[in-house]
This record gives structure tokens, sequence and C-alpha cells, in this order.
């Protein structure tokens, strides 16, 4: 059963002894007699609901809701009020609070909205929980402790917190891209709606366009009588996910292009407009650049598209995170196919870290699922793994940041002050080391993403 924390804050005495008797046995509770030591105690432990005092001494209860809120988002907030003064509870409900009583407090009112408040934070608390499950049971590429990785993730956290803002992502064939597109919707306010997904590159480029936006009864030769819905009708308050998004068609591309800017669109063959609310995140392996300079791919679009990027790096550049994805593959082939290994012996770990992934995260599973079903164990062996020696490395493993680290200057030292050759060096073997990731580049240098870019422009590299 869950046990909710309550914060009473109120300079009257009896205001508090008298909550604290009404609600004691109930909830965690914790009183205090001015706002600023309530937003102390919540740095360390966040209620799940504050009954917030507006006229207190100090801090008024208006200035301390939007510090609660910033703290933790996920606070609700009841603030108590004398009954004539109707302007600071219009204050208070604009600065996020979730409803508010009245001075003489009515017990049995306020019991039904701290009621209706802690609903409210459990049916949160589960979403929060069913995302988090399916992230843990679903994203196995994104399993690991690399900075890299971790880089990663918070800022697919950051940016799913925004519904509406589209995102490309951007990787090799097999780093997880479509996991990334998962992520962004079941860690977003979206969570409930669709996860609708179009592989681009797998429908002809004559269907794309009624394949994504439908169409209309006869609007082409063999179309249903009825009209079709496209997927992008079908993603309504959800997240629609274009993979191999540099495939689309110059007129699919126009389309999408409208759709992303003014989220309107017509079916093919109709004249009636829909309106649809929906995130768009695409991915690609390709350069979206090239394609922009050949005239295959709209810059315009490009823009839109990539209001947000996200870039994936290659297994090979996250090495320390070979071994755990490899371990969740292991249990989760063993649960499959009714095995019982142990684990990874030490000839097949050091295999591991020393192959050359091409086919990264999805070649790793690959591997492992063959080894759990040939294998014999108790452990999993190189042999079982079939991890021949035309695709190991002779050098030993190491880490993107072991290969910078002798190179690089003392923490807090600029690379700027560096002479210009040393810095082109610096650069070269970021890059070399990041596989030709500029953001993982950036992040071994220890600069950020647009300063790498200047920089890297600036040494002609």
């Amino acid at each position: 059963m869950i046990t909710y924390s309550l914060f009473i804050v109120d300079d009257e005495d009896t205001i508090r002894r008298t909550l604290e008797i009404a609600l004691e046995g109930r909830y965690r509770l914790a009183d205090f007699p001015d706002a600023e030591s309530a937003i102390a105690a919540a740095k360390s432990d966040p209620p799940d609901l504050v009954l917030l005092d507006i006229g207190l001494p100090g801090m008024s209860g208006i200035e301390a809701i939007p510090v609660f809120k910033a703290m933790a988002p996920g606070i609700l907030i009841i603030v108590i009020t004398a009954y004539e003064d109707v302007q600071s509870v219009v204050s208070a409900m604009k600065c996020g609070a979730y409803d508010y009583v009245v001075k003489p407090l009515n017990i049995d009112t306020l019991e039904v909205s701290i009621g209706n408040a802690l609903e409210t934070v459990r049916l949160k608390k589960e979403v929060q929980a069913l995302q988090e499950r399916y992230l843990r049971e679903n994203l196995p590429c994104f399993i690991g402790e690399s900075n890299t990785i971790k880089d990663v993730m918070e800022f697919v956290g950051l940016l799913a917190r925004s519904p509406d803002t589209p995102v490309l992502i951007l990787g090799e064939t097999g780093t997880g891209k479509e996991m990334i597109a998962s992520a962004l919707h079941y860690r977003s306010p979206n969570f409930r709606g669709p996860l609708i997904s179009v592989n681009c590159a797998a429908i002809p480029r004559e269907l794309i366009e009624s394949e994504l936006f439908g169409y209309e009864r006869g609007a082409f030769s063999g179309a249903h009588t009825a009209g079709k819905k496209g997927m992008v009708e079908q993603a309504e308050g959800g997240t629609l996910f274009l993979d191999e998004v540099g495939d689309l068609s110059t007129e699919a591309q126009a389309k999408l292009l409208r759709f992303l800017e003014e989220g309107e669109f017509y079916r093919v063959g109709g004249t009636k407009k829909l309106k649809v609310r929906a995130r768009v995140v695409s991915a690609t392996n390709k350069n979206l650049q090239e394609l922009i300079g050949k005239g295959h791919f709209r810059e315009d679009l490009y823009y839109r598209l990539a209001v947000a990027r996200v870039e994936l790096p290659s297994l090979t550049a996250r090495r320390d995170d070979i071994i755990p994805i490899a371990l969740h593959f292991l249990l989760e082939f063993n649960r499959k196919f009714g095995r019982s290994f142990h684990g990874i012996s030490r000839e097949a770990r050091e295999a591991l870290m020393r192959y050359r992934w091409k086919g990264n995260v999805r070649e790793l599973r690959n591997v492992v699922e063959r080894g759990v079903l040939v294998g014999k164990g108790p452990e999993l062996t190189r042999e079982a793994l079939g991890l021949g020696d035309q695709n190991i490395s002779t050098d030993p493993p190491s880490t993107a940041e072991e290969i910078l680290h002798p190179l690089l200057p003392p923490e807090g030292v600029d690379l700027g002050m560096a002479h210009e050759s040393v810095d082109r060096h610096l650069f070269r073997e970021a890059l070399r080391a990041a596989g030709g990731n500029e953001t993982q580049a950036a992040h071994l240098l220890r600069i950020n993403y647009s300063t790498f870019r200047y920089r890297r422009r600036k040494l002609g590299l």
C-alpha cells in the first residue's frame, strides 16, 4: 500500500496541530511554521502534497509555489487562504496550485480535496512505474554505465517532456534508433497514446504518400471503397516514428513538411482538411546533408525534423557497455529457450570486447541468441558465440576516454589555449576515438557541442 507524505505549512500553531490530529495515521506528516524551512526539508525528501498557507511570514505561499514546483514538478499544492482573499487564490492557481481551501477550515472539505489530489499522485506514479518497467524490459541497448550512453539517455529524458517537439535520431544500423523512439514516446505525456512506426524504406515510393496520409474512396485504381486512414491519423495523441526518413519521396516530403508546420494535411484524393496532434520522431543512418546537396531531400524539411537531434554512438564507441548488454540478452534467451547459463566465460568476454561490432547492438543480440541455442553451458563460451578471428581486433580493448586521457590538458585548462597543431591533433584523435560521432568527440574533449563544431571548422577538419 502506498503511503503518501504531506507537508503542513502554516504559521499558526493551532491550525498545524488541528490538521495533524485530523490526518495522523493515514499519511506521513511533517509541519513547518514557514515556507523556508519546508523548502529546505523538501530538498532531501520531497513530499507528495503540501498544504500551504498563503499568508506566511517571510516568503509568502504564492512565492513558495514555484520554488516547490521547480524542485519537484510532481508535488501537488493545496493553498489555505482567508475567505475574502480571492485575488490570492487566483494568483496561486496561476502559479500551479492544485486546489484551495478557505479559513475557517472545514475538515471534511479539506479531506475531499486531499483525496482528489492524492488520487492524481497515485495515477502519475502508476504511469511512471509502467514507463520505467517498459524501458527496463524493452530497451536493452541502453543498459550500461558508460558516460556516452548516460549522456544520451539524459538528453532523451529531457526531450521526452515536450510531447510536440520533432526529434531526429542519427546513428549506424543496429544502434537502437527505434528504441530511442520508444523511449521518447514512453517517457512523454503521450505515453497512453499510440506509437505508430513507419519504415519509409520498406514501402514503395509510389505508395508512401497514401500509407502516411491515407486516401479517400476511389482516389486511385485499387483503392478501398471506404477509403483508408493513414499512419499520421492513427498516431493521433501519440508518436509517429518515421524510420529511414531519408527514403521519402519528394512528394511525401512536401506533404510531411506541411503537417509539421501546421498540423494539417489532406488524404490522397481528398478535399477535407484534417488536423492531427502527434509528435514526429524520425531516424536515418544516411547523411541528410549530402542528400540535400544532391537535391534528394528538402532542406526546410530537414530543419523541421531536426528541431532536436539525438546522435547514437556505435557499440565500438561504448565498449564498457558490451558485457552488461550481453548479460541482459543472456537472461532474455535463457527465459525464452528454457536454458540455464550462469554467465559468460572469460575467454568469451575478451572476444566480445575485441570484436568489431559492425552491426552494433543488433549483431550482439544475434550472437548471444546463437550462443544460448547451441551452447552446452554452464557458461557461454567463445565457440558457442561463434566469434571468428577475422573480426577480432588484435589491439587491447580500451574505452575512448582511455585513448584520449593522456593527450588532454589538465582539468580546467581550456583547449583553445593549446597550440593550433596540438589542438588539431586532439580533435582528430577525439573524432577517431568516437568513430566520427561529433557529440561523443565533444564530450571526450570536455567542451560543448557548439564549441566543438566551431573549432573544427576553424581548424579546417
